[in-house]
């Protein structure tokens, strides 16, 4: 729930590591629900729009955890070998993968679409969930008139300021949870 603790967790990354929302406590976390079979995503990946992203907020010290909940058998699922390969390939400029062939998590924090974004700030709390952007489209011409909601929550926190639009609906392909 957006202006509450958000649900601690523990995944293991591509390389085996674990990972815990709480080991993170005192700097901004970004999770990102990821499909690279998704159009909506490829959108994000193939365009650079979401690597910059990354890379933008990774290099002010924000956490990105990009997260699969895609079961395996369905579409988006990987093993963590191939991750690590599909991640370079994408030009994935996170964190760390983190991988719930389970949906556990995926389920905790309700995530209904790839991509689904969560931000949290340092003490803990979700302050913004939903879409990217404001422009629920396929389409790579599309990102440069978008609204990213992303960016917007992650500036105005980090300035100390109240984030405007705190929940939006998420668009993308379904998270393919097991069943």
């Amino acid at each position: 729930v957006t202006g509450q603790p958000a649900p601690d967790f523990e995944l293991r990354d591509t390389a085996g590591q674990e990972h815990k929302l709480s080991d993170f406590k005192g700097k901004f976390v970004v999770l990102e629900w990821v499909n690279h079979g998704c159009p909506f995503v490829v959108k994000h990946y193939d365009s650079g729009n979401m690597p910059r992203l990354q890379k933008e907020f990774t290099g002010r010290d924000v956490v990105w955890l990009s997260i699969c909940s895609s079961a395996e058998g369905k579409q988006g699922f990987h093993t963590a070998d191939e991750w690590r390969q599909v991640s370079a390939d994408k030009g994935f400029a996170g964190t760390a993968v983190l991988l719930d062939a389970e949906g556990r998590v995926g389920r905790q924090y309700g995530a209904r679409t790839t991509p689904h974004m969560f931000v949290v700030n340092p003490e803990g709390t979700l302050i913004y969930q939903g879409a990217i952007d404001d422009t629920p489209s396929t389409d790579q011409d599309d990102i440069a008139g978008a609204r990213n909601y992303v960016r917007s929550a992650l500036t105005e926190a980090m300035a100390g300021q109240p984030v405007t639009t705190p929940q939006t609906k998420p668009y993308g392909c379904g998270v393919k949870y097991a069943n």
